[in-house]
């Protein structure tokens, strides 16, 4: 499996802009492809996606200081599943499309790792 720093390094440069979404997307699939992982299908867009976003917030414990803080249109929702399911994998994908299609605004993820010292939040905003 991938390591938790490989998936943060590239989380990093999408949040500073040096690659877009899509090609983070492309770098993390690539690394669950090496680790033997399938990537999920994608889901098409609605026009109700239009505006809002998926937030994923991965915070030291120990600090709170936030390692990880990217935010992505729910046009590129698959973009964000692959991030939050490469931080938390015990969650499930289903519950998270679902709370997407029936417009769910707030916090839907709360998980703390306690092994890796990390704190996973994600919205939907």
């Amino acid at each position: 499996m991938a390591s938790n720093e490989e998936r943060i390094k590239i989380l990093q440069m999408i949040q500073d802009g040096k690659i877009s979404p899509e090609d983070g997307t492309k770098l993390l699939e690539a690394l669950n492809r090496s680790a033997g992982l399938r990537p999920t299908p994608p889901r098409v867009p609605s026009p109700a996606d239009e505006g809002r976003y998926l937030r994923v917030r991965v915070t030291d414990v120990v600090t709170g200081k936030a390692k990880v803080s990217v935010n992505l249109p729910l046009t590129l929702v698959d973009a964000g599943m692959s991030i939050a399911s490469n931080f938390a994998p015990q969650i499930a994908h289903a519950d998270i499309m679902s709370a997407i299609r029936s417009g769910l605004s707030g916090k839907i993820v709360d998980v703390v790792d306690e092994e890796d010292g990390e704190h996973v939040e994600i919205f939907l905003e």
